[in-house]
């Protein structure tokens, strides 16, 4: 069945990112969402694992600084946290900012992806 041997692809890339083993999701995903979210949870994919980028850059990868309020609500609206990295966006001013899983576990996360 395609979902569950997804499913276990899934499980399986998750264990090798937490064990420190895996940089890259290559997970075919189609997550639900507007055609705008969509293109934030593919830009945001561009991030190089250890790296982050701001709101405005991710902002300025879509198309213009004017959507950085629009770029949050779509991280926000992430679906699949970790494997579409939004953790990886920061506020301007190198702050953690904005974060459903919390501001404790973005800074975990990205503490782990610098360590690998």
């Amino acid at each position: 069945m395609k979902s569950n041997r997804l499913i276990s692809e899934a499980i399986s890339a998750l264990e090798n990112y937490f064990a420190g083993q895996g940089k890259i999701f290559r997970l075919k995903l189609d997550p639900i969402g507007t055609d705008f979210q969509k293109r934030v949870w593919s830009e945001l994919q561009k991030i190089p694992f250890g790296e982050t980028w701001s709101y405005k850059q991710l902002a300025l990868a879509i198309g213009s600084a004017n959507y950085c309020r629009a770029v949050g609500a779509a991280n926000g609206k992430n679906p699949i946290s970790i494997i579409v990295p939004c953790h990886r966006v920061i506020g301007s001013d190198q702050r953690l900012v904005g974060y459903a899983g919390g501001l404790k576990n973005k800074q975990w996360l990205l503490e782990h992806e610098k360590k690998i």
